[in-house]
């Protein structure tokens, strides 16, 4: 892409752990420099991620990005501001803080209740997160007591620990197909939801930009892990982050793909410091918060 960040409409759509969250601390400071800088040039940055409702609440006011929508569950839930709703179609009173929230997943009871159903046909073994103790989920994830009860708080999407060999989750896999399911897998855990990803999602957010506004927005996408593919696929200027959960990521895109030399937040500044460069007015006299960028 060689359009001007000046003249050009973006969002940056963001996987959060592993991307711009750090996988094991959670830390995002590193990036801090560059979502001021993305906030002053009125960029949208869209949390686009495997966490629930509840965690994101919390998070986005932290990372101040509560004007923006996000796409929680890997494309299950999206949750829209004021700015971002019809004002005919969505627009709630009784919402908390303005937020309207849109579900186009399966809900998760039935998703929880057909989980039950293949694991006894299917004689397969795995550990939903529903399943799993406070403690356990605070160990496996290395988060505090109350940001794992957030974690627990699902609408449309069931993590898992997968127990079993690679033939059986074959057969899971199918099995849950069928019933017009998906199993994708994350940093840490699998999640089974229904027929949507991030990348439909992001889609969705894309044309009901283009809707309000008029014009067709240009995007970036971030992530690390393979529910981040349909992510990055559906962008324009796609940014594989540097993963440490060592599974394989292959991203089939005709957009070029920068890959960071670095993981978490410092990978997520080094992608965007990259596309700012590449897609930059040549002349823009804007400055970049940080120096250096690999290819």
């Amino acid at each position: 892409m060689t359009q001007s960040v000046s003249h050009t409409p973006w969002l940056v759509f963001t996987d959060l752990d592993g991307t711009l969250l750090d996988h094991d601390s959670y830390t995002w400071q590193p990036a801090a420099a560059w979502l001021t800088r993305l906030a002053e040039a009125d960029v949208a940055v869209i949390p686009t991620t495997s966490k629930t409702r509840e965690e994101l609440l919390a998070l986005r006011n932290e990372l101040g990005l509560t004007a923006t929508p996000f796409i929680a569950e890997n494309g299950a839930v999206i949750g829209l501001p004021a700015r971002w709703q019809h004002a005919r179609l969505d627009r709630d009173p009784a919402a908390p803080g303005g937020l309207i929230v849109k579900t186009p997943s399966l809900d998760i009871g039935f998703i929880r209740r057909r989980l039950d159903v293949l694991r006894e046909r299917l004689g397969v073994r795995f550990r939903s997160m529903a399943e799993l103790s406070l403690e356990t989920l605070c160990e496996l994830t290395s988060l505090s007591a109350d940001k794992a009860r957030q974690a627990l708080a699902r609408e449309g999407s069931e993590p898992l620990i997968w127990d079993d060999d690679e033939a059986a989750l074959a057969r899971f896999r199918r099995a849950l197909e069928s019933d017009g399911l998906r199993l994708t897998r994350g940093g840490r855990f699998w999640h089974v939801m229904g027929a949507v990803d991030k990348g439909q999602s992001l889609r969705w957010l894309v044309e009901r930009y283009t809707a309000l506004r008029g014009v067709r927005p240009a995007t970036v996408g971030l992530g690390d892990g393979p529910n981040d593919i349909s992510l990055l696929e559906a962008v324009d200027h796609p940014i594989l982050v540097r993963g440490k959960h060592g599974a394989t990521v292959n991203v089939a895109t005709e957009a070029p793909l920068f890959r960071t030399r670095q993981p978490g937040p410092d990978g997520w500044a080094e992608g965007i410091a990259d596309w700012w460069q590449t897609c930059m007015d040549a002349t823009s006299e804007d400055k970049t918060p940080q120096e250096g960028t690999s290819r």
